[in-house]
C-alpha cells in the first residue's frame, strides 16, 4: 500500500500544527530498527554516565540499564540512517515544508515499562530558532502508542501564537513554566497510533509527554527537518559542504528566507547540559509530576 498525505492533510497541518500518518513503516522495517536499538541497550550496561551516545534514567544501573534517549542515532544505527532517506517520509516532507528539505539531527527517545522519564511543556523553537519558522519534527513509532504509555502531546495551534519563556533564574531551562505562562493545558491532544506511524509537528507548537506507567514500552525516534533556504540563529554553520549533504530533497542555497517570526534566544545557556532532560531539571515548576 502506497501511503500519501491529502490536500486535506496539509491543511490541518498549517492550521493545527500537527498531523498523525498511520502506518507508514512495515514491520520488517521496524524489527531492524528494534534489533539494533536491543543491541544498544544491552551496551548500555558498560556505562555508568551519560555520554555521546546514551542519556541514561536516573535508575539505571549497569545491572539493569535503563536508557532515556539514543542521542543522534543516525550516527549509530544504519537502519535510522537509512531512514532519513524514506522515500514516503520524504514525500511528506515537501508537501509540508518542502520543496527543498534538510535533515538536521535525531535523536530516539525511550520511555520503558513504568520507567519512562517525562518531558515537560516546551517549543522545540526555543531551542534552535531560525531565519524562518518552515521547520518540524517527525515521530517515527516505535511501538503502539496510546494515552497510556505516555504519548506525544500538542497544544493544537499554538504554533500560530506567541514564543513562551523557556528560562528560569535567568538561565535557558528547555521547558514552558506551566504557572507562569497561564497556558490552558486541557485542550491538548495526544498524538496515538500503531507501530509504524508516524507523527508531525510544527517547530513552534507547544508540546511534552507524561512519564509512562504503563507496563508496555513506548520508544519514538525523532527526526528534526527544516526548509533549505532555513538557515540557523544559534549555532553558525562551521561546515557549508556538511551543511548541504543533509539535505534530502530539492537544491541548496545560500540565500536565507527572512521571515518575520517571534524569536526567543536560548542564552544564557542551560546550566545543565547534554540534553532536554538535563535542561529542564533547572525549571521551577513542573506539570507531570
Amino acid at each position: 500500500m502506497t501511503v500519501t498525505i491529502t490536500p486535506g492533510d496539509v491543511a490541518l497541518y498549517q492550521e493545527q500544527g500537527y498531523l498523525v500518518v498511520p502506518d507508514v513503516l512495515s514491520e520488517s522495517e521496524l524489527d531492524v530498527v528494534r534489533r539494533e536499538l536491543a543491541e544498544l541497550v544491552d551496551k548500555a550496561s558498560e556505562v555508568t554516565a551519560n555520554d555521546e551516545v546514551y542519556d541514561l534514567e536516573d535508575s539505571h544501573t549497569r545491572a539493569t540499564p535503563r536508557v532515556r534517549r539514543i542521542k543522534s542515532p543516525e550516527t549509530v544505527m544504519p537502519s535510522v540512517a537509512a531512514l532519513v532517506h524514506h522515500p514516503v517520509l520524504v514525500e511528506i516532507l515537501t508537501q509540508l515544508i518542502g520543496p527543498g528539505v534538510r535533515f538536521q539531527t535525531g535523536k530516539l527517545n525511550m520511555k520503558a515499562a513504568g520507567d519512562g522519564s517525562a518531558v515537560e511543556w516546551h517549543q522545540d523553537w526555543a531551542f534552535y530558532p531560525h531565519t524562518n519558522d518552515d521547520l518540524l519534527a517527525v515521530g517515527i513509532m516505535l511501538d503502539d502508542v496510546d494515552e497510556a504509555n505516555g504519548p506525544l502531546c500538542v497544544l493544537p495551534g499554538s504554533h500560530r501564537g506567541v514564543i513562551y519563556d523557556h528560562h528560569a533564574n535567568g538561565f535557558f531551562c528547555g521547558a514552558i513554566d506551566p504557572i507562569e505562562s497561564q497556558i490552558d493545558f486541557s485542550s491538548t491532544l495526544p498524538l496515538m497510533g500503531a507501530a509504524g506511524s508516524m507523527t508531525f509537528h510544527h517547530v513552534r507548537a507547544v508540546h511534552g509527554s507524561a512519564p509512562n506507567r504503563s507496563a508496555r514500552s513506548r520508544n519514538l525516534l525523532l527526526f528534526q527537518f527544516a526548509a533549505v533556504d532555513a538557515f540557523p540563529l544559534v549555532h553558525p554553520i562551521d561546515d557549508l559542504a556538511r551543511f548541504d549533504q543533509m539535505i534530502v530533497a530539492g537544491e541548496a542555497t545560500i540565500e536565507p528566507r527572512v521571515v518575520a517570526v517571534p524569536v526567543r534566544m536560548p542564552l544564557p545557556p542551560a546550566p545543565s547540559q547534554g540534553s532536554i532532560y538535563e535542561n529542564q531539571r533547572s525549571m521551577a515548576n513542573r506539570f507531570f509530576k
